[in-house]
């Protein structure tokens, strides 16, 4: 900021496991969001190494980590971010546009995760023709349709009444029993208890790192 320099992660090291489900947690400016964007390589550290499914990630170009982020993370964000006047399928495909996939077999691959998330039915509908809840699902179907190494999802229920929170939330332990890796961000304690391992951060250094013995299911 400036000349002013301001320390956000203060020495932070974090293992994550192919096929692990963790929630990040902390109070407003405790890091996690900055963990969050150098854990979806849209920043890169000032200081240290980020290897991400073998890869040292930490000083590719921006050209290289574009090309990283479509082909090894999915995001799923709280607004969502859709592009309203796409249907849900179009959306869904968009990162397959990127990665060069032909048009029959990008709608082919949409229309497939799209049924991973009951979702087939709304495949033609655009973002202001659904519930806020289908929106998360096309998100998180979008997220999913590059087969991605890792998911990252920021407040992904914080737009969403408690009934819909545990629907997507019900949607993530079935990606994660998938084989998916999950990495999930919240302020929320009851959304936290779906992971299996839960980081709390606090003032840009590590406060505690565990493991949820009370892993919540839908109906618990």
């Amino acid at each position: 900021m400036g000349r002013q320099e301001l320390e956000v992660l203060k020495g932070i090291t974090i293992d994550i496991d192919r096929n692990e489900y963790v929630a990040l947690m902390g109070p407003s400016g405790s890091g996690k969001s900055t963990l969050m964007n150098i854990l979806g390589c849209l920043d890169s550290p000032t200081a240290g190494t980020y290897i991400l499914n073998g890869h040292d990630v930490s000083t590719m170009p921006d050209n290289e980590l574009a090309d990283i982020r479509n082909k090894e993370i999915g995001f799923v964000f709280q607004q969502f971010n859709l592009l309203p006047r796409l249907t849900a399928l179009e959306n869904v495909a968009l990162p397959l546009v990127y990665a060069g996939i032909p048009k029959r077999q990008r709608n082919e691959m949409a229309m497939e995760v799209l049924r991973k998330v009951d979702l087939t039915d709304r495949s033609h509908h655009r973002p202001n023709e659904m519930s806020g809840g289908q929106c998360q699902r096309v998100a998180i179907a979008r997220a999913l349709v590059n087969n991605p190494s890792i998911i990252l999802a920021d407040e992904p229920t914080g737009n969403l009444d408690s009934k819909t929170s545990h629907e997507i939330m019900d949607i993530f332990n079935k990606i994660h029993a998938d084989g998916n890796s999950v990495v999930l961000v919240t302020h929320e304690d009851d959304i936290s208890k779906f992971a299996h391992r839960i980081i709390r951060l606090r003032d840009g250094i590590l406060e505690s790192d565990r493991l949820n013995e009370t892993i919540s299911t839908i109906g618990a």
